[in-house]
């Protein structure tokens, strides 16, 4: 699991936000199953090189919003399938969709100029 994650310190999103939305993504796009264990917050604070706390803050949301269970004693787990995990991927990506359509038309491309270089990309972007 520790290889799927990344942060990015001279990003603008705070780090514990950017380890937040990777898990979420992670349980949505079904890399982490329910009841998997999680590796510790010192575990994952040694090997993305980050504070603990900034850790544990994302931990604490993701357990806040049912994407996580955290008992005393006993590793953190993805929890099993509750509202929360059942958000779709596509959900997770309106932000950024959002944001794509307002530029491309701020720009002037059309939905088709947009659909082209959305093919483009993705295969550009997939090895096909």
């Amino acid at each position: 699991m520790l290889e799927l994650l990344n942060v990015n310190p001279n990003s603008g999103e705070p780090i514990y936000r950017q380890l937040h939305d990777q898990i979420v993504r992670l349980i949505v796009g079904g890399q982490l199953h329910p009841e998997e264990i999680l590796p510790s917050v010192r575990h994952l604070a040694e090997y993305l090189a980050v504070n603990p706390m900034t850790v544990s803050r994302a931990m604490q949301q993701l357990a806040e919003q049912g994407w996580i269970e955290r008992r005393r004693g006993q590793p953190s787990r993805i929890a099993a399938k509750t509202s929360a995990n059942n958000t779709s991927g596509g959900s997770l990506l309106a932000p950024q969709l959002t944001a794509l359509v307002e530029q491309a038309r701020q720009l002037g491309v059309d939905y088709d100029q947009l659909q082209i270089l959305l093919e483009q990309f993705w295969n550009k972007n997939s090895g096909n």
